[in-house]
């Protein structure tokens, strides 16, 4: 069976940087198990493994407007430290903040005596990825699985109906 969307995929992935470190990497542990076409993997890795079948492999390079995006400077603003008082905060720590946009998650970057940065990029954004990925089972998924929009595992859904 080839992956299309509303197929259940399992698979196995390593993700490197271009100084080639280490991202990600399931193949020591857990496999990844999604549904094709409901936006959970970035839209390259995605487009890469349409047509493929269990039992291929494949190495594959995501630039960033395929990946998690270009980073944009704008996202980038220092707040006053008096916006975290009585919170304990660490470099790397995310938060929701509120923003003209709408709700936006942002990850501290860096604290200074009177101000602290926050970034509302992704970590991710601005990086070329190269994935190395082991298909290792393509089905249909479940009406139930389209329904709620992700896999469903043999004891459970995860959620309650």
């Amino acid at each position: 069976m080839k992956i299309a969307p509303n197929k259940v995929v399992k698979m196995h992935y390593s993700v490197l940087d271009n100084d080639k470190n280490t991202i990600d990497n399931s193949f020591d542990g857990e496999p990844l198990l999604f549904i094709i076409g409901t936006g959970y993997l970035i839209p390259g890795l995605e487009d890469a493994i349409i047509d493929k079948s269990a039992g291929d492999t494949l190495s594959v390079t995501v630039e960033p407007a395929q990946g998690y995006g270009e980073r944009h400077d704008e996202l980038m603003q220092a707040v006053p430290k008096s916006m975290f008082d009585g919170m304990e905060i660490d470099v790397g720590m995310q938060f929701r903040a509120s923003t003209d946009d709408g709700d936006q998650m942002v990850m501290i970057i860096d604290i200074q005596d009177e101000e602290v940065i926050v970034d509302g990029n992704h970590p991710l954004s601005g990086i070329t990825l190269h994935f190395d990925v082991e298909i290792l089972e393509v089905r249909d998924a479940t009406e139930d699985e389209l329904s709620h929009g992700h896999v469903h595992t043999e004891d459970s859904c995860g959620h309650e109906h």
